[in-house]
C-alpha cells in the first residue's frame, strides 16, 4: 500500500475501534442502569460526605490499580525494549478500550502490543502472558485457600465431593506455581512441537525471565490484588456495614476465583459477576441487592472509566509503523 493509503486505512481502523468501543460502553451503561439506581438507593441512606469520600477513594484506587499494571507491563517488556512509564500507562489504558469488545478481554493484548515496534509485537504478547499468568496465579492460590475455608465453614453435606474438588484445585494451583517459577519449561515444550518450533523467535522471550524477576512480577500482581480487594472492602463496608469483615474478605477472595474461571465478554461480565456475587455472599449477608449494586459500581469504575480514558490513546496507535 502507498503511504496515503496506509494513512486512510489507519484512520479507519482507529475510528472503527472507537465507534465499536463507544457503542459497547454506551450499551453497558444503559443496560445496567438498574444496578446503578440500586446503588444510588443504598447510597442515599448514607451521609453524602461518607459516600463522596468512599467513592473518591475507590476511584483513586482504580488509578493505582492500573498504574501498578503499567509498572508490571513496563517491567515484563524490558527484555524486549525499554519503554517509558507514560508509554506503559498509554498501552494499558488503550488495551482496556480494546478489552471491552472481546471475549475474556483478549483484545487487551492487541491494544497493548500495538504501542510496541512491529517486530516486538508478537513477542510482546508472550511477555504480557507472563504478567497475566502471574496475576492468575495470585488469584488462584488465594482463591483455593478461600475455597477450603468455605467448604469447612458452610458445606456440611457431600463433604467427600467438596473436599475432592478443593484438593484437585489445590493440586492444579500447585502445578501452576511450579510452572510459573520455571516458565522456561514452556519454551522447551513449544520447541518440541515441529510446526511451532519455527516460531521460536516469538515465544523465546518467556525463557528470559530469572527467578528474581518472576518474583518481582508476582509482587506487582499481589499489589494489584490488594488494591482492588480494598476497593470492595470500602464499598461493602459502606453499603453493608454489619457484614463481618473476616467472612466478607474470604468470600470476596472466592468470588475473584470463581469470576476469573468463568469465560465472558466484558460487555456482559457485569451480569456474570452480579450473579456470582449474589450466590456466594448469601452465606455471609442477607443484603443481596446491596452486594450486587456494590459489585456493579466497582466493576464500572475499574473497567469502563479506564476504557473511556483509553480511547484517547487509540488515536496514537501506529498500525503501519516501520520502526524496529
Amino acid at each position: 500500500m502507498t503511504g496515503s493509503t496506509k494513512k486512510v486505512v489507519s484512520y479507519l481502523l482507529k475510528a472503527g475501534i472507537l465507534i465499536i468501543a463507544g457503542w459497547f460502553i454506551y450499551r453497558q451503561f444503559n443496560k445496567k442502569n438498574n444496578d446503578l439506581k440500586q446503588f444510588e438507593h443504598f447510597a442515599s441512606q448514607i451521609s453524602t460526605t461518607h459516600v463522596v469520600i468512599v467513592m473518591g477513594l475507590v476511584v483513586l484506587l482504580m488509578f493505582l490499580n492500573w498504574f501498578l499494571e503499567a509498572l508490571k507491563w513496563r517491567y515484563v517488556t524490558k527484555t524486549l525494549i525499554n519503554i517509558s512509564l507514560w508509554e506503559a500507562v498509554e498501552a494499558v489504558f488503550c488495551g482496556l478500550t480494546w478489552a471491552v469488545t472481546t471475549p475474556n478481554r483478549l483484545g487487551e493484548y492487541g491494544g497493548r502490543v500495538m504501542f510496541l515496534p512491529p517486530r516486538k509485537r508478537v513477542p510482546g504478547i508472550f511477555a504480557m502472558g507472563v504478567g497475566s499468568f502471574s496475576q492468575g496465579s495470585v488469584t488462584n492460590v488465594l482463591g483455593v485457600i478461600a475455597m477450603a475455608w468455605f467448604v469447612a465453614t458452610y458445606i456440611h453435606t457431600n463433604l467427600v465431593l467438596a473436599w475432592s474438588v478443593t484438593g484437585v484445585c489445590a493440586i492444579i494451583v500447585g502445578i501452576q506455581l511450579i510452572f510459573y517459577f520455571n516458565i522456561n519449561w514452556a519454551v522447551t515444550l513449544l520447541d518440541r512441537v515441529p510446526f511451532i518450533k519455527k516460531y521460536h523467535r516469538f515465544f523465546e522471550v518467556m525463557g528470559r525471565y530469572h527467578t528474581h524477576e518472576l518474583i518481582k512480577i508476582m509482587g506487582f500482581s499481589i499489589a494489584r490484588y490488594l488494591t482492588f480487594s480494598f476497593q470492595y472492602f470500602l464499598v461493602f463496608q459502606m453499603l453493608v456495614p454489619n457484614m463481618n469483615i473476616g467472612p466478607m474478605m474470604m468470600m470476596l477472595t472466592l468470588f475473584f476465583l470463581v469470576s476469573s474461571a468463568i469465560p465472558s465478554l466484558d460487555l456482559f461480565d457485569i451480569g456474570v459477576r452480579g450473579f456470582t456475587a449474589s450466590h456466594l455472599f448469601v452465606y455471609v449477608t442477607d443484603q443481596n441487592i446491596a452486594v450486587i449494586a456494590g459489585v456493579s459500581s466497582i466493576w464500572l469504575i475499574n473497567l469502563f472509566i479506564p476504557a473511556i480514558l483509553g480511547s484517547l490513546f487509540v488515536l496514537k496507535l501506529k498500525f503501519f509503523d516501520r520502526a524496529d
